[in-house]
Order: C-alpha cells, then structure tokens, then sequence
C-alpha cells in the first residue's frame, strides 16, 4: 500500500510538472507570436509612412493642376479637354487608393478597395483619354473572393495603361469569362508590335508583368502575355474563382 501510494504521488507530480511544462511553452511561443505580429506591424507602419510621405504630395500636386488647367479653360471660354478631366479623375481616383493601401498597411479595413466592382470607372477613364475600349462579359457573374476580385481589376488597369504608353490610341477590349471554377481576363489590343516592352524598357517581361505574374502566381492560376500573331499584343489570366 505504501509503495502504491508513493506511485501514485510520484505519478501525479510527474504529471503536474509536464502540464506546467507545456505551459511553459505555450506561453512562450505566444511570446514569440506577439513579438512578430508587433515587428510586422511597425514595418507596415514604416510603410505607409513612406508611402504617405512619397506620394501623396505628388498626387495632390496633379490634381490642383489639373483642376486650375479646368479653370482656366472655363474662364477662357475654351472647351475642356477630355484629356485634362481623365488626369483629375485619375488622380482623385490614385489619392483614394492610396488611402485604400494605406488603411491595410495599418490594418484597418479597407472598406473601398479596388475590384472589378470599380471596372466601369476604369474603362470610363480610359476612353475620356482617348483610349476604345470595349468590354464583355461571358458567363454568370457571381461574387468572388476578394483576393482575386482585386487582382482581375489591377491586371485590366496595368493592362489598359500598358496601352496607352506603348500602343496610343489602339482598339482595346477587355473580356471577362465567368466559369464554374475560374475567372479568365484577357485583354488585346490592336497595337503595333515593337521591340520595346510593355514597360518601356526594352523587349522583355516589364515590372508591369512581372507584378501581374506574381499577383496570379500567388493565387495560384497562370499568366500569358505576349504580341499576337495578328498584331498587337494580350494579356490572359486565369484566376480560381473560389476561396482556396
């Protein structure tokens, strides 16, 4: 009976002190979590710092000057130029992106984001600065992941604007094709080919593909991008329409 009890006791602290134990190290990766979500927080914070600090004076710069440019116009008696109205609505658009970007860098919620909710707006300004574009919509639209909703809206604007620096005023349709597991965006244009890329620079994958293919490649579908054989050139994605 008395080595039973001793077992018994010794059985019973061995179990007290593995408990206290994992205790142990639960708390400490807690501590070792907290201490990274604070790190990353500060480097969000640095961030949008300089992101605040670099481009919101530029951006508020564009659009006084477009907005006195108007003015004047007005004044003038002149016409406005639809040119000068797309810079304006393009930079009030840029300044609440910005603000859109900077809301996530400090985790809050980003209640007006870009996605193809915004579609429209993009196209509108595009063709106010000279740009036809044409846009179509096979399949049945439904809600999609938020992820992807803003990546099909950033590859058609990295797209459209892709052709407007490289392509001037090229015929441009955008297509979207809505299927039961993905959403394809393609976009062509009746441009000239060159051998200056899409970013400027010379023929290669530009920074302007580059982060496209990083945009979908992390969502795990797949880019093409390239001059057509009938002239011009396309951008195709295809991005899972659903959550993974």
């Amino acid at each position: 009976m008395v080595a039973a009890s001793v077992a018994f006791v010794a059985t019973r602290i061995w179990r007290l002190h593995l408990r206290e134990v994992e205790q142990r190290a639960e708390e400490a990766e807690r501590t070792r979590d907290e201490v990274a979500r604070r790190r990353a927080m500060e480097e969000r914070l640095r961030i949008a710092r300089e992101l605040h600090d670099s481009l919101t004076h530029s951006i508020s710069v564009i659009q006084v000057q477009a907005g006195v440019a108007e003015h004047l116009a007005r004044k003038r008696g002149e016409e406005v130029p639809p040119a000068l109205e797309a810079i304006r609505e393009a930079g009030a658009d840029a300044a609440r992106e910005l603000r859109a970007t900077l809301s996530v860098l400090r985790s809050t919620e980003d209640a007006d984001g870009s996605g193809l909710g915004q579609l429209e707006n993009l196209v509108a300004r595009a063709r106010a600065a000279g740009l036809p574009v044409t846009v179509t919509v096979t399949g049945v639209e439904r809600p999609l992941p938020p992820e992807v909703d803003q990546a099909a809206y950033r590859i058609v604007q990295e797209a459209l604007t892709n052709v407007s620096r490289h392509a001037g005023q090229a015929h441009t349709s955008v297509c979207l094709q809505y299927s039961p597991a993905a959403l394809t965006v393609q976009v062509d244009d009746e441009g000239q080919a060159s051998s200056t890329g899409r970013d400027g620079h010379t023929a290669g994958p530009g920074l302007g593909l580059l982060g496209m293919r990083e945009r979908v490649s992390a969502l795990g579908g797949r880019l093409q991008a390239g001059p057509r054989a009938s002239g011009g050139f396309r951008v195709e994605a295809e991005l899972p329409a659903q959550a993974s």
